[in-house]
């Protein structure tokens, strides 16, 4: 049995590796035992296990002290996944990664046998939700670090699109006047030199540069019919596999429900006249259902300002968790510019920073920072008298004053 997975395996490294390492390789050394890697489908998370068990055994796939395996297999699914990991240590295993561990029945059970019985077997496992281990069923929170995994910024899309290798900076970095000035005339200078410019390089991002695996398609289109694909797989397939008792009739809803959203982002929600038109029959139900299509990746919520904890379960607004998305499943004939932007920027920033909606102005970033967010013939009307307030403009490339390139934030630890 082992003989065969390890084939297996050898297979998975050999095609599923890219040159390319994201942001998460450098951020998230993955030096404890057991860790966990959740985030949307497509973001990269089975390429990051690759390369990261590749680095362990010194790029050599045939090494046996480390085994991938793809827990949805029909190979393995033979076998318990203890079962695999006792025939594995029992080889002298050192590394066994688990993918796409909520397909596979009680894998939260399991993993916290493996992890309690094999002291010595380092795990790593990534699934498209976090929500089982959150909820902590089989006391997993407590024994592994969960990671999660963002979808691609803006500088990693240019330097997948035009192999550079670009800084990231702190939000700290980019506000500093002199500093961002430099740093946004220095990356506009090296992607120069690559004949081509800022401002084009980002309206492709918005539009098709979220996910690594853009480069697959020659055609935009094409890459839009797949994202929505994965979309429908993560409703139809991953929420019922974390979520056994969702039915049917609650599948359905929660596709309306996306469609109500997508086609007017931000979407702002009136919970009562949603209930009544998914025919919900309480609002715990709803929010449910907005709690899973969030920590899918399906969306992002943004509360008001100074709510309680008890308010900011009714989210203020609602965007798509990332612009590509807009174009794949919004209403693409309705697609308005203001409305990429603040999706962008909502993006960049609660990747690292908690936002929330203005009361005057768009979002207060860290409780501290305002921001106004549009094109580059923005002013400052609404928030001239408030403190630590900026312009976050498109159709810029460097800025002055308070005025900062809305490209910028895509170079965001």
């Amino acid at each position: 049995m082992i003989d065969e997975l390890y084939d297996l395996s050898q297979h998975f490294i050999l095609n599923y590796n890219r040159n390319y390492q994201r942001y998460f390789m450098g951020k998230y050394p993955l030096e404890n035992r057991f860790s966990i890697i959740t985030g949307p489908r497509g973001v990269g998370k089975t390429t990051a296990i690759i390369q990261y068990l590749l680095k362990f055994i010194g790029g050599d796939r045939f090494n046996k002290d480390a085994i991938y395996i793809q827990a949805d297999h029909f190979l393995v699914g033979k076998h318990s996944m203890y079962e695999i990991a006792d025939r594995f240590v029992k080889n002298n295993g050192k590394l066994i990664c688990f993918d796409e561990i909520h397909k596979y029945p009680e894998w939260s059970r399991e993993l916290k046998s493996i992890n309690d019985t094999f002291p010595q077997l380092k795990i790593i496992a990534s699934g498209s939700s976090a929500m089982e281990i959150q909820k902590g069923s089989h006391d997993l929170s407590r024994r592994a670090i969960v990671y999660r995994m963002y979808g691609m910024s803006f500088r990693e899309f240019i330097e997948l699109s035009l192999d550079l290798r670009l800084n990231a900076y702190s939000l700290v970095e980019i506000l500093e006047q002199e500093r961002r000035q430099v740093i946004a005339a220095n990356i506009v200078e090296e992607i120069e030199k690559k004949n081509t410019k800022i401002l084009p390089l980002f309206n492709r991002y918005l539009e098709y540069g979220c996910y690594p695996y853009f480069k697959e398609f020659e055609n935009k289109d094409l890459f839009h019919i797949a994202l929505e694909q994965h979309v429908h797989t993560t409703i139809e397939s991953d929420l019922p596999a974390v979520f056994p008792g969702l039915s049917g009739s609650g599948i359905k809803k929660i596709k309306k429900l996306i469609s109500f959203i997508a086609e007017s982002v931000p979407f702002m929600p009136d919970l009562k006249n949603i209930k009544r038109l998914l025919e919900i029959g309480d609002e715990r139900t709803l929010k449910n259902y907005l709690k899973y299509l969030e920590n899918a990746g399906i969306i992002l919520s943004v509360s008001k300002k100074g709510k309680s904890l008890s308010a900011m379960e009714k989210p203020e607004k609602i965007f798509l968790n990332d612009t590509n998305l807009m174009y794949a499943i919004g209403a693409r004939e309705n697609l308005q510019k203001g409305n990429l932007r603040e999706n962008f920027f909502v993006n960049a920033l609660m990747a690292g920073h908690k936002v929330t909606v203005a009361d005057r102005g768009d979002f207060v970033v860290a409780d501290k920072f305002v921001f106004e967010v549009g094109g580059k013939g923005k002013g400052f009307n609404q928030i001239k008298d408030k403190e630590n307030s900026y312009l976050a403009l498109d159709e810029i490339e460097t800025g002055i004053g308070n005025k900062i390139p809305l490209w910028l934030f895509g170079f965001l630890y």
